[in-house]
């Protein structure tokens, strides 16, 4: 096994060593409970939920199958959730799938994981977000009309660029963002929930009369239902990206996980029932945006408070992903699959700004090639591939490294579960509907062989690639962080 110990972590009231007169740059240790409940509660909740369940209806063909599918959505994501709150306290660095792979798997995989999240996945995710964050709050300046696309795109670049200087500034300062707009986001919730009960005691249950008629029952329907259902949950694995900087990582994982997801899933069925206690499933699948069609039917003049929540929603969403993002990317090249230069962290700020500066300038060609609908099925099909390879690893340790010393123990039934649903979610919708930009997708992953062997294993790095990072170095104000 290719499965390694560290030393533990360094106190939390600290960001640099001094040991044999050496002073060592590490990133802080500053999420605590509730910035790691806002970091979970607060990615899930984006844009998912405002603009999902249009599409998980029109999958499903019925309301009742409709809510199954997003309960059901919950349930995975709280298995899933629990299974790498495990993993986290065995391996308690961060990088979330990333360094389970490589620690259980080895370099290899770990390499096309890498490569695959830091150039496609976790920009794709970023991108969409923004896309639905800039549809949303330019819709009120095209009233009557829609939105031009490349308004839609331009606000979007200019949230992640934004998002970008408040990331590379102070981690304190990402993290309040996420405690702020979490709660705003939550506020715009109940809203919707407490609308939604007013109509259901009014009478206003149509939509819940032969509630199972017209369900699809087609294996590849119900595989992408789950895409668009789990879109919304994504998320649910985001504070394992950032273990090395939790305070006491063995309670706060476990304890922020069995908070947030259960909040998130009871508000997302409420949510989703007062959408159709307000609109039939005809008025629900023609909505372009579902929140602002149900302003306009329940709040009136006060419609626009839904495209301001909304917006909300999703700015606070993107921060947390590009938070967590950026230090796949980071952990990456410090474990040597990346760039020397994307390891490294400012001097004074102590965040990972050159792997945040690189994720962002992904994300904005993600956006100015894609739209909201194929980015969700594209990243869901990579990502459930991954999630099902490192809750497999997780099975091998439960049964080979027993011994293993961890906090927290999940019951074997909860990862297999996760993993029987992962395999479905990634053959369901090639065996039902077969398309090629999967073919594309799967090409893409394992064209990383041809850069991991020379560049990796080899390690046959250009000659120039040495004075490019110190010229970068100087010109960004970063060095190498340490590691335990």
């Amino acid at each position: 096994s290719t499965m390694r110990r560290r030393k533990a972590t360094d106190s939390s009231h600290s960001s640099t060593d001094v040991r044999e007169g050496k002073e060592k740059l590490r990133l802080k240790q500053e999420v605590g409970l509730i910035s790691g409940v806002s970091l979970i509660a607060g990615t899930m909740i984006g844009s998912g939920i405002f603009m999902s369940p249009e599409w998980v209806l029109h999958h499903m063909g019925s309301p009742a199958s409709s809510l199954l599918i997003w309960g059901a959505c919950g349930f995975l994501a709280m298995f899933g959730a629990l299974s790498y709150a495990e993993l986290g306290t065995i391996i308690k660095e961060s990088g979330g799938e990333y360094i389970y792979i490589l620690r259980i798997f080895g370099s290899f995989p770990a390499f096309l994981f890498a490569y695959t999240s830091v150039i496609l996945v976790r920009p794709a995710g970023l991108a969409a977000v923004c896309l639905s964050f800039a549809e949303y709050a330019v819709a009120p300046f095209y009233p009557g009309c829609s939105s031009p696309p490349i308004v839609i795109k331009c606000a979007a670049a200019a949230c992640i660029l934004l998002l970008t200087i408040v990331n590379c500034l102070n981690v304190r300062l990402a993290t309040s963002v996420m405690n702020v707009f979490t709660a705003a986001k939550l506020l715009a919730l109940l809203v919707i929930v407490v609308g939604g009960l007013v109509l259901l005691t009014r009478g206003q249950t149509q939509s819940f009369h032969n509630a199972f008629q017209n369900t699809t029952a087609g294996v590849g329907a119900v595989g992408v239902a789950f895409y668009q259902g789990l879109w919304s949950y994504d998320g649910w694995n985001n504070l394992n990206y950032v273990t090395e900087e939790l305070k006491k990582p063995e309670v706060t994982l476990p304890r922020a996980v069995m908070i947030a997801i259960p909040l998130v899933t009871c508000l997302y069925l409420l949510v989703n029932v007062s959408y159709l206690a307000a609109m039939t499933p005809s008025e629900l699948l023609s909505s372009g945006a579902v929140a602002v069609t149900w302003g306009d039917k329940v709040l009136g003049r006060w419609a626009w408070l839904m495209s301001l929540s909304v917006a909300l929603s999703t700015f606070g969403s993107s921060n947390g992903t590009f938070f967590s993002g950026g230090r796949v990317c980071y952990i990456a090249a410090r474990e040597g699959h990346m760039p020397d230069i994307l390891s490294m962290a400012h001097v004074r700020c102590l965040t990972p700004s050159p792997a945040l500066l690189f994720t962002s300038a992904m994300s904005l060609i993600m956006i100015m090639s894609g739209n909201f609908t194929s980015i969700v099925n594209f990243f869901s099909f990579i990502a459930w591939f991954f999630y099902g390879m490192t809750i497999s690893g997780l099975l091998y340790l439960k049964i080979k490294k027993p011994e293993l010393p961890r906090a927290y123990k999940v019951p074997i039934i909860i990862p297999i579960i996760v993993l029987m649903a992962a395999v479905y979610l990634v053959l369901a919708p090639i065996i039902d509907q077969p398309q090629f930009e999967i073919l594309y997708i799967i090409l893409f992953v394992f064209s990383g062989v041809i850069l991991y062997f020379p560049l990796v294993h080899f390690k046959r790095h250009p000659r120039f690639l040495k004075r490019v990072t110190l010229h970068l170095q100087l010109f960004l104000e970063v060095a190498p962080t340490t590691r335990d």
